[in-house]
């Protein structure tokens, strides 16, 4: 089991005022890499209709390799996940200033040849439907580097201070909503933590190198908001399923 992160009142300071915190090692080098034998478990596990959600692409490098791109909804299948997601709940409560729950759980795959992610904010994913405010913890599995794809962040511009999706729903960022942002990359090692908020705009490009790049996320939400996580997935089954779970023939697209 992994104990609970605490932040100090100067990290819960910063994040409220970036959107966004980085916390270095914030798991030894034991945990983490018992984090990454939990990521090549869940990995080697069939996929079967009901379990955790596979999700698969196809590599920029010569449009054929067929690529692990995301596993979601993990904690109800998998003990290590549902003991990691739990032990970021005390942080995440101290954040909210009230105590948090789990809203949804997964792993990025950024596989050699793997694509990245446009800018935009998860609040334009839906997510306001279910409640107001969000925050994510990501945790680095493997290094992430800028050729890699890590992770980019970008602070709210001061006329965007206010808590808002800064674009459309179901759409990532326009160029010209992106170009009034300044981006800034964060990579990261094995056992790192990012805490960043639902409307905290953020990117990441493809992975241009010859090794996988895996960046854990869990999601919470105020529990005086309710409990989602299960809503969440009946909803987004409906609208993106698995791979595994595909009608043949219809199209099915990523949104945000």
């Amino acid at each position: 089991m992994l104990t609970q992160i605490k932040l100090s009142d100067n990290q819960i300071t910063r994040f409220r005022e970036k959107g966004f915190l980085v916390v270095p090692r914030a798991f030894s080098d034991q945990a983490s890499q018992m984090i990454r034998r939990w990521a090549e478990e869940i990995t080697s596990l069939p996929e079967e209709i009901g379990k955790h959600w596979v999700y698969h692409e196809v590599s920029l490098v010569d449009g054929k390799n067929d690529l692990i791109n995301r596993i979601e909804n993990m904690t109800p299948f998998h003990s290590g996940f549902f003991s990691l997601a739990n032990s970021f709940i005390s942080s995440c409560g101290q954040l909210f200033g009230e105590e948090a729950v789990l809203f949804k759980d997964k792993i990025n795959f950024k596989m050699p040849g793997g694509d990245g992610f446009k800018p935009h904010q998860d609040a334009q994913a839906g997510w306001e439907a279910y409640a107001t405010y969000f925050i994510n913890v990501m945790v680095c599995i493997d290094k992430a580097t800028i050729e890699n794809g890590c992770l980019e962040l970008a602070e709210r511009p001061v006329q965007m201070a206010e808590r808002k999706i800064i674009g459309r729903e179901w759409t990532p960022l326009s160029n010209e909503e992106a170009r009034l942002l300044d981006f800034k990359p964060y990579p990261t090692k094995p056992g790192d933590i990012i805490f960043f908020d639902s409307y905290a705009p953020h990117k990441s490009a493809r992975n241009i190198t010859d090794t996988q790049r895996r960046l854990y996320f869990s999601t919470y939400n105020r529990l005086s908001e309710g409990k989602h996580l299960e809503t969440y997935y009946e909803d987004k089954r409906r609208n993106y399923p698995p791979d595994i779970e595909r009608e043949p023939n219809k199209n099915y697209s990523y949104r945000v």
